[in-house]
């Protein structure tokens, strides 16, 4: 063992009580129900009062955390851990001969945009736009970049403080030199953004959100569209393209890619609940509806081979692949190329807007999830298996891109190892581009990692992975930490999280679930979670939690929940609907009302996803899991820590600072319930710094709840822990 460990329940001195929160009592009536409210007045977060008390409560949280003596080496140590590995690639791309790339690279806060004229020699690498440069403070970051397909120009969406609110700026790739070329309001937290440019690098596509006067204040997040920008014009000059047409225009989401050919695609998704339109912009112009949501077209690619190939789960709920002529693109001649085989095929990437698809001149790359961990599938354009590509291990593979005429490249991850960049020709031969799969210092050789299924409440088998040291005993006696997500449809893929380490270095057990409402399992798992099924996904953590300690991995005292987001939504039904199963709760940017959360613009994208209070089902079922309304006077909950972005485009403060309120004034456990607020949003763009500071929160909260005296890992006075 790398430290020893001292177990117990005595905390240190407690915080001091919160600030006095007054309850204004507020209703509505829905269906002939009424459901109280006694905390809206925290909704404003504009109001000086709301401001001022949601100062108090942060004051209140990082002073009871700086008081914890360990609070400060183990921020070190998270920064250590955090920053050891030298430099990450992600997004890489070719374009024009050249490889594009955003690279992170401590101490700098923010990834920067590069490229390289080889994979295999990082020489020559050359950066184009680095944020902080334009941004010292390192409050800029980059939402997206897209270069041309000639290499020569790059359009990226920057924004500030993790708002997503990005406006589009254009670069001469030779020089780095700006052009006076810049679009407003082209990303934005709720529809997200993009751009596709022309075959000849003149112009481009873009998302565009409303500017200011041409709808109303509430409807600045909506009715996104496509519009057509010519380089060297003014903005007042652009053109619009697309998006009027579509059956819900409000909540629109456009994700673009375009050809060298000059081919456009917009695929089009109804808000956040995976159902898609597909329209195609021929070379000589206009745009075709090629798919509308109900076909169950959910993800296509312009193929190396001149097709344009469609993901549907019409009648294949984990998905099959279909080829059309671009020229002729009617979804009634789609010709069925395969079928999804041992997993689900992964259709468009949520947060990314890639396609788990790739097709080259001869090659058909399928990636294909099974339960968390995923492989691709190589076939022949006809559909004839010819292989399989691998990350190795209980691992994943994301970013398939198209690298030539018959090559790709791809990362593959694992729990244990950073991302490897992977290239693979027509001989599938898979080959490791060292010049950007970095290693990390942080050695993770000591750790084991397990594959076990809990069973639901209504029988569900239900996978998680385990992280764990090697030779750690199951008596039930080590601290966990169980996390999930379970929404939209997103796979809780397996990842390289360097902070583990730290936890791990103090003798935790780290369990990730694969919960109903991912896509896991393709559509039926994510469907079997959504609506008026989300129930199903809180069974299944409660099921996992149970079977860690039923395993003997841990026990109630020593278990902690963890989720952001939709996953902060699961904190706050594990804390509500069972207060015992954890001794603490970390909720993240969480939602908390689901009864006023489509009011916030990102919540009426969330409807498709979650539900809507007009209609009667769906009501009920959000009232009846709402973790906000849930709290009952008097309550024994566990030790919870809120967390909530001040600049947060999807998941308003308001959430975190109500649930703070209502659980504060409920509880009578004698464990505190803090709130931890940040200058920056949801995550998205949130600078190096204040990364690793909000880790550290987050981690000291943990072991001081779970009664976990810190000791100083062997490698800090001399020893290897943690280290290669």
């Amino acid at each position: 063992m790398h430290v020893a460990l001292a177990l117990s329940l005595a905390l240190a001195a407690p915080p001091p009580r919160p600030p006095p929160t007054p309850v204004r009592m507020a209703s509505d009536v829905h269906h002939g129900v009424t459901v109280a409210d006694p905390y809206r007045w925290l909704e404003d977060g504009k109001d000086p009062e709301v401001q001022a008390w949601g100062k108090a409560q942060d004051a209140r949280t990082r002073a009871w955390l700086g008081s914890l003596p360990y609070l400060e080496p183990l921020r070190a140590e998270v920064r250590r851990v955090v920053t050891a590995q030298a430099a990450r690639y992600d997004h890489v791309a070719r374009a024009g001969g050249l490889w594009f790339a955003a690279k992170t690279q401590p101490p700098r806060q923010q990834p920067f945009v590069v490229t390289l004229a080889s994979l295999d020699d990082a020489a020559g690498e050359k950066v184009v736009l680095d944020p902080g440069v334009l941004d010292p403070a390192g409050t800029t970051s980059i939402d997206f970049f897209e270069p041309s397909h000639d290499g020569r120009l790059l359009a990226v969406s920057l924004s500030r403080k993790g708002s997503e609110a990005g406006d589009l700026h254009l670069f001469e790739v030779a020089t780095g030199k700006e052009l006076p070329d810049r679009i407003p309001r082209v990303n934005g937290g709720t529809a997200g953004g993009g751009v596709a440019w022309n075959a000849d690098g003149t112009g481009l596509w873009y998302t565009r959100y409303p500017r200011e006067g041409e709808r109303p204040a509430a409807d600045l997040g909506f009715h996104v569209e496509v519009w057509f920008h010519r380089l060297g014009t003014p903005e007042s000059a652009d053109v619009y393209e697309l998006g009027r047409e579509f059956d819900d225009p409000r909540i629109a989401e456009h994700f673009l890619q375009s050809s060298e050919d000059g081919r456009v695609l917009s695929l089009v998704q109804k808000g956040d609940g995976r159902e898609f339109a597909l329209y195609l912009r021929r070379p000589e112009g206009g745009w075709r509806k090629v798919a509308g949501v109900g076909d169950g077209v959910v993800a296509a690619r312009l193929g190396g081979d001149g097709g344009l190939w469609l993901l549907s789960r019409q009648g294949a709920p984990r998905g099959k692949l279909l080829r059309l002529s671009p020229d002729e693109p009617e979804l009634s001649r789609a010709r069925l190329v395969a079928t999804a085989a041992e997993g689900a095929i992964v259709g468009l990437e949520p947060g990314s807007g890639l396609c788990g698809i790739e097709v080259t001149r001869s090659r058909v790359y399928l990636t294909e999830v099974v339960g968390g961990p995923s492989v691709v599938r190589v076939l022949d354009l006809d559909g004839k298996p010819l292989g399989r590509l691998e990350a190795g291990g209980v691992g994943a593979i994301a970013e398939l891109r198209r690298a030539g005429p018959d090559e790709v490249v791809y990362g593959a991850s694992t729990y244990l190892e950073p991302r490897a960049w992977m290239r693979a020709g027509a001989d599938l031969a898979p080959r490791r581009i060292a010049a950007i799969s970095v290693p990390s210092p942080v050695d993770f050789s000591d750790v084991e990692v397990l594959r076990e299924t809990a069973t639901s409440k209504d029988g569900t088998p239900v996978p998680m992975t385990i992280l764990r040291r090697k030779g750690a005993k199951r008596d039930g006696k080590a601290p966990a930490l169980l996390t999930a997500y379970g929404s939209y449809g997103i796979n809780n893929a397996p990842g390289y999280r360097p902070g583990r380490r730290v936890l791990l270095d103090q003798g935790f057990t780290i369990a990730i679930a694969n919960i109903r409402g991912g896509g896991e399992f393709g559509d039926e798992w994510h469907r079997a979670g959504s609506q008026v099924r989300k129930q199903n996904g809180i069974d299944d953590l409660a099921a996992c939690a149970r079977h860690l300690v039923a395993r003997g991995y841990t026990s109630r005292a020593r278990l902690a929940l963890q989720g952001g987001s939709a996953g902060g939504l699961l904190m706050g039904a594990m804390i509500t609907q069972f207060p015992d199963l954890a001794r603490a709760v970390v909720a993240e940017v969480g939602i908390f009302d689901m009864i006023r959360v489509e009011l916030h613009p990102n919540g009426a994208f969330n409807v498709t996803e979650f539900g809507t209070v007009k209609d009667p089902e769906q009501f009920r079922a959000l009232h009846a899991y709402s973790p906000y309304h849930r709290v009952v006077d008097g309550g024994r909950y566990p030790m919870v820590l809120l967390t909530a972005g001040a600049n947060d485009p999807r998941v308003d403060a308001s959430h975190a600072r109500k649930m703070a309120a209502r659980l504060q004034a409920a509880s009578r456990s004698g464990r505190p319930v803090l709130l931890r607020m940040s200058e920056f949003g949801h995550g998205i763009g949130t600078a190096l710094d204040a990364r690793i500071a909000e880790a550290a929160d987050v981690y000291a909260f943990l072991l001081e709840s779970l009664g976990v005296r810190w000791r100083a890992p062997r490698h800090a006075s001399g020893g290897p822990a943690g280290a290669k």
